[in-house]
């Protein structure tokens, strides 16, 4: 998987790391946190331009996010009701669900730690009318958290971890360990504005 990656670096440059972010929900064949921990990995070796490879993954990132977004403003909740009849797509449907009756407009940054949910849940947003401003604050803000941990990874450990992650158990672990911290870091933060 690495090596695919690195093939298609060498090819477009930039323009894979946009474009694999960016069309990461129309089936890529490259998961997400690998090509952000080999684009870390690529910075780190000066390969390319750090800053740049980050903001083209980011950009990536928030372009598919608000893709979805805008799908579900024009398209609304028909095109949910057809994809949740689709068993393809039902268990994300089930998960995105369930992290929006839970946290609210927060699933959005949630969301982004969980593979395909990451894509789901703004659409949910875009169908049920929630203010672009809203959805962009919450969004790109957990997008922002999730690339710069990757990529951190990536910078900090390289290509060994992310042949590791080709392994699902251990991608498991990784994305679980993450989102754990995010939610105590959230939780964290609601509690210390209750006690205010």
């Amino acid at each position: 998987m690495g090596d695919l990656i690195l093939e298609l670096v060498d090819q477009y440059g930039y323009t894979f790391f946009y474009a694999a972010l960016a069309l990461g929900p129309f089936g890529i064949p490259v998961p997400n946190e690998v090509t952000v921990m080999t684009g870390g990995a690529i910075g780190a070796e000066g390969l390319l331009n750090p800053w740049l490879v980050y903001l083209c993954i980011f950009l990536g990132l928030i372009t598919a996010v608000t893709i979805g977004f805008a799908i579900g403003r024009v398209f609304g909740k028909r095109l949910i009701n057809r994809l949740r009849g689709k068993e393809r797509f039902a268990r994300y449907f089930a998960s995105s669900e369930q992290l929006l009756d839970k946290y609210g407009t927060a699933a959005l940054c949630i969301s982004c730690f969980i593979p395909c949910v990451r894509y789901i849940v703004p659409i949910f947003m875009g169908a049920y009318g929630t203010r672009y401003a809203k959805f962009a604050l919450y969004a790109y803000s957990g997008a922002w958290v999730w690339t710069l941990i990757f990529y951190g990874i990536g910078r900090q450990w390289g290509y060994n971890l992310s042949q590791l992650l080709i392994v699902p158990e251990a991608k498991l672990v990784l994305v679980i360990g993450c989102a754990t911290a995010v939610l105590f870091l959230f939780w964290r933060n609601r509690a210390k504005k209750s006690q205010t």
